[in-house]
């Protein structure tokens, strides 16, 4: 009687779901798929803000190049990319940021507004999945980093939070 590699479907790598549940935490993602040999695992995570999902890609308008800024504009509430006093909450991944949930909604915050731990603040777009970015903690938004539709990468600060 011959054998496969992966004959016997139940037997599976619980170190290797470990190790998989361990990166999801370690980069915010929410899941991650591995194929080898005709083994595939998944493993996700749901997150305690609420998701939200488009029906199609947001038609939100391409950002536009600007120059750097040292000053804060007020009415956008957009802050130069120099983090003020408080904590910097950063993307957990490269995607697409959007500040409000559909294109003509209002932003989920706005500078000023006071925030509770675990409050969607803005949401990234990555691989067609829209990723919530939550309060890390309670508090008063000092600045937003970001503008509505411009790509952030990994560790790149996005709201001040006092």
């Amino acid at each position: 009687m011959s054998s496969t590699p992966h004959a016997n479907t139940d037997v599976i790598d619980t170190r290797l779901v470990r190790k998989l549940a361990g990166i999801l935490n370690d980069t915010g993602l929410t899941e991650i798929e591995v194929e080898h040999e005709g083994l595939k695992i998944r493993v996700a995570r749901t997150l305690t803000a609420a998701t939200v999902q488009y029906a199609t890609a947001p038609q939100h308008p391409a950002p536009l190049a600007a120059a750097p800024t040292s000053t804060s504009d007020p009415a956008s509430g957009v802050a130069a990319a120099k983090p003020a006093h408080g904590d910097a909450i950063k993307s957990p991944m490269v995607g697409t940021i959007y500040l409000q949930p559909q294109p003509d909604s209002p932003a989920f915050v706005k500078v000023g507004d006071t925030v509770a731990e675990g409050q969607t603040l803005m949401i990234v777009e990555a691989m067609k999945t829209m990723n919530p970015i939550p309060a890390t903690r309670a508090g008063k938004i000092l600045e937003i980093l970001v503008k509505d539709g411009q790509p952030v990468e990994f560790g790149e600060p996005l709201v001040v939070i006092e």
